[in-house]
């Protein structure tokens, strides 16, 4: 068995890949966005604070509706995803844009400064979630709206659940520690409304959101975690050559009941998003 590796994630050495795949993240996400997008209610002249931005998708969206007169803060807490964030805003003609290098667990803006936030899958990886709620709530203006995602149940996500599996049962890396912060820590509704509650949100809605992913064949799907998948590729990059053809193996058995005559992949996600006022 191979150490365990670490849970904690090097943004600025994920943002090639982010940055590669910021179209696919998009499209695969925008069911989530759209939703987001929807609930934050915006109108024009509002000041929305993007959250864990990444490259930028959802406060993007949100740009275009604040206008005229609204501004978009795109924020994360990795310079290089800022950058990347930076050059797609230019390619996309959003010019009512600021950027900031800001943290979920200290919002480093003035209280009650903001309108909306929005925050597609970040605060479950912060170590301290409460905190990051309270954050939240302190820079919003009165009346202000809170639109956040995160990933639900891991069983309503076997794109990402299906590598982590394989890993353990072929006794490659240790069970995973869920414990804590990671890409499922707030996948229980009522810890999630608890948290929203108990940072002094008094209206609150969760629903899920349906967000299969598609891929031309296997190979596509494996491609894109080397990609995007911090945890995965810390995994691969220890395995040798048998290890990874053995890992292959099992995860094409373990997708077989998700691939058509074609060789296409098809898998079930799924996310939870909340709307705090």
């Amino acid at each position: 068995m191979i150490r365990a590796v670490s849970t904690g994630i090097d943004w600025d050495a994920a943002a090639e890949g982010w940055g590669k795949r910021a179209d696919q993240v998009r499209d695969f996400g925008m069911p989530l966005s759209a939703w987001m997008i929807e609930a934050a209610a915006l109108h024009p002249g509002a000041r929305v604070l993007e959250l864990a931005a990444g490259p930028g998708d959802t406060g993007f969206l949100a740009a275009e509706l604040i206008e005229p007169g609204g501004t978009l803060i795109c924020s994360d807490r990795s310079e290089r995803m800022l950058e990347i964030a930076r050059d797609r805003a230019r390619r996309l003609g959003a010019e009512n844009v600021e950027f900031k290098q800001l943290d979920l667990e200290w919002i480093d803006l003035p209280t009650a400064s903001v309108d909306v936030i929005l925050c597609r899958w970040g605060v479950m990886l912060v170590d301290d979630p409460a905190a990051a709620a309270q954050e939240c709530r302190r820079v919003l203006a009165p009346g202000g709206r809170l639109a956040i995602g995160v990933w639900d149940d891991p069983r309503r996500n076997p794109w990402a659940t299906i590598p982590t599996d394989a890993l353990v049962d072929l006794k490659l890396v240790p069970p995973p520690d869920r414990s804590g912060a990671g890409m499922f820590a707030l996948a229980d509704r009522g810890r999630l409304d608890g948290l929203l509650a108990g940072a002094g949100f008094v209206e609150r809605r969760i629903e899920q959101v349906s967000l299969p992913r598609e891929y031309p064949a296997f190979d596509g799907w494996i491609a894109e975690m080397l990609d995007l998948s911090g945890g995965f590729v810390g995994a691969w990059n220890q395995l040798g050559e048998q290890q990874r053809e053995m890992l292959l193996r099992e995860m094409r058995e373990r997708v077989a009941s998700f691939t058509a005559a074609d060789g296409a992949v098809h898998l079930p996600g799924c996310s939870l998003a909340a709307l705090a006022l």
